[in-house]
C-alpha cells in the first residue's frame, strides 16, 4: 500500500535542485502527485505531494532529511487521506489587483477564514505597473465556498474590503464567470 507524504524544500537557488530531489524520490519508487515550485528572491522553494510504497516511506524521509546538509531546508509530513464525506462547497476564483501596501493578503485571508472559506491555491506577486513603475499587487486564488454562503454575498463583502484597501477584487464562480 502506498503512503502519502507532503514534502517542502527550500534553499539558495542553483541549477539542478529539482533534478537532485526527483532523482532521490525515484530511488524510493516515490511519485510526485502534485507540486508547486517557485524562485523567490535568490532562493528556490518547492512543495510536493508524494506517494511511495509504505515499506519505504520512512527510509525516504530519512534520505530527504539528510539533504538538509546539502544546503536545503527539507521537511516532510505524513499525510492521511481525508475522512468521511467531502463537504459540498462551490469552487470560486478570486483575483485582487491594486497598488501594493502592507496587509492586503491578511485582510482577505481574515475574511475568508471568518466565513469558513477554504483556500485551495493562492498566488501573489508584486510587479511594476506598466506606465508608472509603481509597485502593483496581484493575487489569484481558488477557494471553496461553503454551501451556507451565497456567492453574491462573497462578492459584496470582498468588494467592500477591496474598497477599504484601495484595490480591485473579483470573484468568479465556475457557474457564471462574471
Amino acid at each position: 500500500m502506498r503512503k502519502q507524504l507532503v514534502l517542502t524544500a527550500s534553499g539558495r537557488d542553483r541549477v539542478g535542485i529539482l533534478d537532485e530531489i526527483t532523482a532521490l524520490l525515484l530511488r524510493f519508487d516515490a511519485n510526485v502527485e502534485a507540486s508547486r515550485m517557485v524562485r523567490l528572491g535568490g532562493d528556490f522553494a518547492m512543495l510536493m505531494f508524494v506517494t511511495a510504497p509504505g515499506e519505504r516511506i520512512e527510509a525516504l524521509r530519512t534520505a530527504l532529511a539528510e539533504m538538509h546538509y546539502a544546503r536545503y531546508d527539507v521537511d516532510t509530513r505524513l499525510s492521511e487521506p481525508e475522512d468521511g464525506e467531502p463537504v459540498a462547497a462551490t469552487a470560486c476564483a478570486i483575483t485582487v489587483l491594486g497598488a501594493d501596501h502592507v496587509g492586503i493578503i491578511h485582510q482577505v485571508a481574515r475574511y475568508l477564514a471568518e466565513q469558513g472559506i477554504n483556500v485551495e491555491t493562492m498566488t501573489t506577486d508584486v510587479v511594476a505597473a506598466p506606465m508608472s513603475g509603481t509597485p502593483l499587487f496581484t493575487m489569484s486564488a481558488v477557494v471553496r465556498v461553503p454551501p451556507q454562503l451565497e456567492i453574491a454575498d462573497l462578492r459584496e463583502a470582498l468588494a467592500f474590503i477591496a474598497d477599504e484597501l484601495g484595490v480591485e477584487a473579483k470573484v468568479f464562480s465556475h457557474v457564471d464567470r462574471r
